[in-house]
């Protein structure tokens, strides 16, 4: 029964973040299409507003995970991930009232949440799991999570059906339909219960947080681990997942928007690009996490190999299909081939399937190699992340679609291979501590 009542709080967790990132990831992949729509009202509104208000998200949010184990240390789990969501419903309320210095205020804001909702998951999965179930929950959370891009995004797709330029009245749909669906994320997430610790050996998680230790000692503690040889190594491939993260999530829908040479369609296709992102994110989470046992029994470095030849080709694809302007506004430039609108959605599940294939060995290898320290982990995880992901949005508008592609190639090598690395230190530490069989639902034997 105590199994079942942890896997009941991974599935209460998985629909908090559902609806709260229904509301986010579906504002973030309109965000600069609506903010270059709303310059026909309001021409106070620079261009590349949208991509600067991410990166002011994510820049907060790189600088607050250092002190999100230490905030956790005192609120919990729970608490943490509960204001934080109320941020993420704030951030998207602001678009109410379309002002560029409460666009940037309500961005810092939500990366300071941003830094506690996402530490608070970590802790609190890693909590709910053991090393027979780790990969299965990552899996489950994970696909949870990425199914919050079908419905907000077919919303989208048929609230701009038809349209150029996306006038008031639909914006205010759109705002105000995102966020209740945020408010009911944050419902769901006020009926988490308390992870109750296990006295099995072989539990991941042995307290409800580091509380005992205190704020000092979990900020001490993050910059130990920071330093470390895994760890450094690790960062790589996090750094890599942050690029890719806003190029998916912020760059990437928009350009097929602003492609003029998909005719009529080009802004309807945002939203349709944004639910097969969702449904690659989705079909990897199942198939790398709920059918773990089966699909990682080589261990995790052959899935994200899987994920890097995926990227590439996406990105050969994207290269070859898309015009090198298309991120910035709406242009009539022609790519390598004639623009395929086909071709453009294929792209879009790729990179959400590429993208699971990191991120849900990436939640396996750190609930693993880091059960005891799983709150500052997950905060170094996203804080490399975020950096990444707030330099790329910097650039995204500044630098065309191709430097922006050879980036991410560049970097999906190092981080690739940084990951393997750790992977095999790891199985060689287990096979002379005498833990060389591998378990199948983790790709790895004896985790912690």
């Amino acid at each position: 029964m105590e199994i079942d009542r942890k896997f009941v709080n991974v599935i209460i967790l998985g629909f908090g973040f559902m609806f709260v990132f229904t509301a986010f990831q579906t504002m973030g992949n309109i965000e600069q299409t609506v903010l270059t729509s709303l310059r026909h009202d309001d021409p106070s509104f620079p261009d590349g507003a949208g991509y600067t208000s991410l990166s002011v998200i994510y820049a907060v949010f790189a600088v607050c995970n250092w002190i999100a184990p230490s905030i956790l240390s005192v609120t919990g789990p729970k608490i943490a991930m509960l204001v934080g969501a109320v941020t993420y419903a704030l951030f998207i309320m602001s678009f109410l009232i379309p002002r560029i210095w409460l666009l940037y205020t309500a961005s810092a804001v939500m990366g300071f949440g941003a830094a506690i909702i996402w530490t608070g998951q970590g802790n609190y999965l890693t909590l709910n799991s053991d090393s027979s179930t780790m990969s299965r929950n990552s899996g489950i959370f994970w696909a949870m999570l990425q199914s919050s891009m079908f419905v907000g995004n077919l919303f989208v797709y048929f609230q701009f059906q038809g349209k150029d330029s996306i006038d008031a009245d639909t914006r205010l749909v759109v705002f105000i339909v995102l966020a209740a669906v945020a408010g009911v994320g944050i419902v769901f997430l006020l009926l988490l219960r308390t992870a109750v610790p296990t006295d099995s050996n072989d539990s991941i998680a042995v307290a409800e947080d580091v509380a005992p230790l205190g704020p000092v000692y979990a900020l001490k503690r993050s910059f130990a681990l920071f330093i470390t040889k895994d760890m450094i190594l690790l960062s790589l491939v996090f750094f890599y997942t942050g690029l890719e993260l806003s190029f998916y999530s912020g760059v990437y829908s928009p350009s097929i928007g602003f492609t003029k040479q998909l005719g009529d369609s080009a802004k309807q296709l945002i939203g349709l690009s944004g639910i097969f992102i969702g449904v690659g994110e989705v079909v990897g989470g199942m198939l790398f996490g709920i059918l773990g046992k089966r699909t990682i029994r080589w261990g995790r470095d052959p899935i994200v190999l899987i994920g890097f030849l995926t990227h590439i080709l996406t990105f050969c694809l994207i290269f070859l299909n898309l015009p090198d302007s298309a991120p910035f506004k709406d242009t009539f430039d022609l790519a390598y081939i004639k623009t395929n609108a086909y071709l453009a959605i294929l792209c879009s599940f790729l990179l959400g399937f590429g993208d699971s294939c990191f991120n849900t060995q990436i939640y396996s290898i750190l609930g693993g190699l880091y059960a005891d320290d799983s709150a500052p982990a997950f905060a170094l995880f996203k804080f490399t992340q975020s950096v990444a992901a707030a330099i790329s949005f910097y650039y995204s508008s500044k630098l065309g679609l191709y430097i922006q592609l050879a980036i991410l190639v560049a970097t999906a090598c190092i981080g690739t291979l940084s990951f393997c690395v750790v992977e095999w230190r790891s199985y060689i530490r287990d096979k002379k501590q005498g833990k060389g069989e591998i378990d199948n639902s983790c790709g790895q034997g004896a985790l912690s």
